[in-house]
């Protein structure tokens, strides 16, 4: 099976694509509609989210186990420091590796509850998404990507320091970086100008979701402890509760983000679905990249 270090290696445009484990039984169908239609299309690889605070671990592997069981798709498994000590994480990557994966994206994770409220340490687990790294590349023979902030984390006191934590990562021995959610591909360029400065020349993946409506602009930037991007908030406010056009304002947007992206040479184009496929289609139609696998005739 081809993990994501080879397939960054190939040639070409391409994306890849997140996908959350299903809180409810309910929620099932929602993912694996849109894991079905997606796959479709030929993403570089699919990742599977931990949930807050891990607090669906057992789906992570459940979900991530199940593509790679019935799909030709390179999986990625999501995994957190926050609330684990080091012999549970330990039995998570095995639990994992027993399932087939050997892609992780190894994450520091929020504080379950509140995303934003106090970190703490478990007594027996890691402070650090570096720590996480040194383990699973002991344990062995994984891909593992981290997270990069374009406008820092918001736990990190300057640019410099979240520069310092990343390049950490990498000299741990992460094969990529994924970036949260990107508003301007010029925040993307900035950030890997100055990784790549700092001695990380691994692969940086740029993070996109269409957004398609003001509230949900806003909640991201609270969550996420980003600045809100002047233009777009305007643009999405002033067409109020259309939510056409919203949405028309938040495809165009990623489609012009993307294309700035891919004329960049970036590895590949990284799309949070929130287990919904309709905004990514329509952003890849207008790329060029909506390629589906041919149907064989029989």
């Amino acid at each position: 099976m081809l993990t994501v270090r080879d397939r960054l290696a190939a040639p070409g445009r391409k994306f890849s694509l997140e996908f959350m484990p299903p809180r409810t039984a309910e929620e099932d169908p929602t993912l694996w509609r849109a894991v079905d239609r997606l796959k479709q299309l030929r993403p570089a690889f699919v990742s599977v989210t931990y949930g807050q605070g891990g607090s669906r671990r057992g789906k992570t592997a459940e979900v991530v186990g199940r593509i790679i069981a019935d799909t030709d798709l390179t999986a990625v498994a999501h995994l957190v420091t926050v609330g684990h000590s080091a012999a549970e994480l330990r039995a998570t990557i095995d639990g994992f590796a027993d399932a087939g994966v050997r892609d992780i994206l190894a994450l520091r994770g929020d504080p379950p509850g509140d995303p934003l409220g106090e970190w703490t340490k478990h007594p027996h687990g890691f402070s650090y998404a570096a720590e996480l790294v040194e383990l699973i590349k002991s344990m062995g023979d994984f891909s593992v990507g981290v997270a990069a902030f374009p406008e820092k984390h918001p736990r990190s006191p300057d640019l410099e320091t979240d520069t310092r934590f990343y390049v950490d990562k990498v000299r741990a021995g992460a094969d990529y970086g994924i970036t949260q959610m990107l508003f301007s591909a010029e925040s993307y360029l900035r950030l890997r100008d100055r990784v790549q400065a700092a001695g990380a020349d691994v692969p940086l993946i740029p993070g996109i979701m269409p957004v398609l409506s003001f509230p949900r602009l806003i909640r991201i930037c609270e969550l996420s402890g980003q600045a809100i991007p002047v233009q777009l908030a305007e643009r999405l406010s002033a067409v109020g509760d259309d939510a056409s056009a919203a949405r028309a304002i938040g495809i165009d947007h990623a489609v012009e983000m993307a294309e700035t992206l891919l004329d960049n040479d970036v590895p590949t184009l990284h799309f949070y679905t929130h287990n919904r496929a309709n905004a990514v289609i329509d952003v890849l139609d207008r790329l060029g990249m909506n390629n589906p696998v041919p149907t064989v005739q029989t």
